[in-house]
């Protein structure tokens, strides 16, 4: 038997959404009728999976994650084809994990039960909010009743069932968001992934803020609902085992997301994907072709569909210094060498003094209070 090389995990964009949310800088387009341009993106993604194991030889594979866009509207025969491909490449480890991003519309939530026969065993679902108003507000195209069906209906669903929310709104109060996430909570979901909200630049909330249109809260007000998150989570059993990913136990934890936040390989695939994998004992950044078009022409004719960039040792600790910051395990400081990061480093033991990092000889963590301080916290470090 060949001996299997570092696992992986696979990451699989499917860039189709039914409108585009004005607070999302991803690599999504309009679903408009393209089944032709889909059919032919299908095969592609199919194709650039079989030209990466190629590359990377026999792994054990650890998660597949269909992510977005909006995955659920793919077509559950090209779900399973995917999936199908995947497990055959590489050997499926005992406790894989395939996940797939879903809207909690009525549309999507009847493809549930064929989803599930496709190979999906985890669902996260995009609630962002239980208020109408809130998801008029985020551009959303459900209200407050479909999400309570689709909680319903994927609970019976999926084995493991994570729910996205978006807090930090305009207007928001604490009072308002604790018994918005107690709601959410009472429907049983395992795992909660709550994000503030975040301005990115070239959105639609990006152009409101500019125009005074839109006025997010202030830090104070961040800060207030961020510590309600976490005191409310706790309180329902949950670990907040990476900044906004909360699991109640380990089981419940997403795997995909800690093959990214603990540095392992990941194969990307699909229009803008990314992915990193360690070859001949370089990191390797892919990055594929935005371009729907694009993507498809380049497997065409050259087999993949992405770029490629060998990460320095710098760069590459770098980066595993802002992905593992993120969880609550942290990076050991033996990956962080080149970045002259140690427990007895200056700058540690400065942070470690603030409360921002915890006194851990053997890893470096952020401590809850470093994790509100998350980005500047990790500059100060890398710098």
């Amino acid at each position: 038997m060949t001996p299997l090389g570092a696992p992986l995990g696979v990451y699989v964009h499917w860039p189709y959404c039914s409108r585009i949310c004005p607070y999302c800088d991803f690599n999504v387009v309009r679903d408009r009728g393209r089944t032709a341009e889909q059919t032919e993106l299908a095969d592609a993604i199919v194709a650039d999976l079989v030209a990466q194991r190629a590359l990377t030889g026999p792994r054990s594979l650890l998660s597949i994650f269909f992510g977005g866009g909006t995955p659920s509207l793919m077509d559950p025969a090209q779900v399973a084809r995917v999936i199908d491909t995947a497990r055959s490449l590489w050997s499926p480890a005992d406790d894989l994990e395939i996940s797939l991003e879903a809207n909690p519309t009525d549309a999507e939530a009847g493809r549930f039960a064929a989803l599930a026969t496709a190979g999906v065993a985890r669902l996260s679902l995009g609630v962002q909010s239980l208020h109408d108003e809130a998801l008029a507000l985020l551009g959303r195209n459900h209200d407050a009743g479909a999400a309570r069906r689709a909680i319903a209906v994927a609970a019976a669903t999926f084995s493991r069932l994570s729910v996205d929310l978006i807090y930090a709104r305009p207007g928001q109060t604490v009072e308002d968001w604790r018994a918005e996430l107690e709601a959410v909570l009472a429907m049983g979901p395992e795992h909660v992934s709550p994000y503030q909200l975040t301005i990115e630049a070239g959105t639609a909330f990006d152009r409101a803020v500019g125009r005074g249109k839109l006025v997010v809260p202030d830090e104070d007000r961040a800060h207030d609902l961020f510590e309600t998150t976490q005191t409310v989570l706790e309180a329902s059993g949950f670990d907040a085992y990476e900044v906004s990913n909360h699991a109640r136990g380990e089981a419940a934890r997403s795997r995909h997301n800690l093959v990214y936040w603990r540095g392992h390989d990941y194969v990307g695939v699909g229009p803008g994907a990314h992915g990193r994998l360690n070859l001949a004992g370089q990191r390797v950044a892919t990055t594929a072709h935005r371009k729907i078009a694009d993507y498809v022409a380049a497997v065409r004719e050259t087999g993949v569909g992405f770029e490629r960039e060998i990460l320095n040792p710098v760069e590459a600790a770098e980066e595993r210094l802002l992905l593992g910051l993120r969880i609550d395990d942290g990076v050991a400081f033996e990956e962080l060498a080149v970045l002259g990061l140690s427990a007895d480093a200056a700058k540690v033991r400065r942070h470690v003094e603030l409360g921002l990092l915890a006194d851990d000889p053997q890893r470096l963590r952020a401590t809850r209070a470093g994790r509100l301080v998350l980005d500047r916290l990790t500059g100060a470090l890398a710098t």
